[in-house]
């Protein structure tokens, strides 16, 4: 599954909640596209180029669970996934 072919609907059922609830739909829907920014953002790949890289749809995945599960102001974890900032690095196109 490419990047751009995401819906909210796959990111629920990955996160195992229920689409029919209109709260956890909305939540998903700025998760999804915060996450696609972020991945965009960090990789400094276009969705065309991102689209070709699978393993970008995983950390898509990990993000938006990482977002549902960790919505409070404060963390105590503030380590990065270690998969999700592998497969990000290596299709980084912006470090310095």
């Amino acid at each position: 599954m490419k990047l751009s072919e995401v819906t909210v609907a796959n990111a629920i059922g990955q996160a195992k909640e229920d689409a029919e609830d209109t709260d956890i739909f909305s939540d998903f829907t700025v998760f999804l596209e915060a996450a696609k920014g972020f991945i965009l953002s960090y990789t400094g790949l276009t969705l065309e180029q991102a689209d070709t890289k699978p393993e970008l749809t995983i950390a898509l995945f990990v993000l938006i669970n990482e977002m549902h599960d960790n919505r409070s102001y404060t963390v105590k974890e503030d380590k990065i996934n270690p998969a999700v900032k592998t497969i990000l690095e290596m299709h980084s196109v912006s470090l310095l």
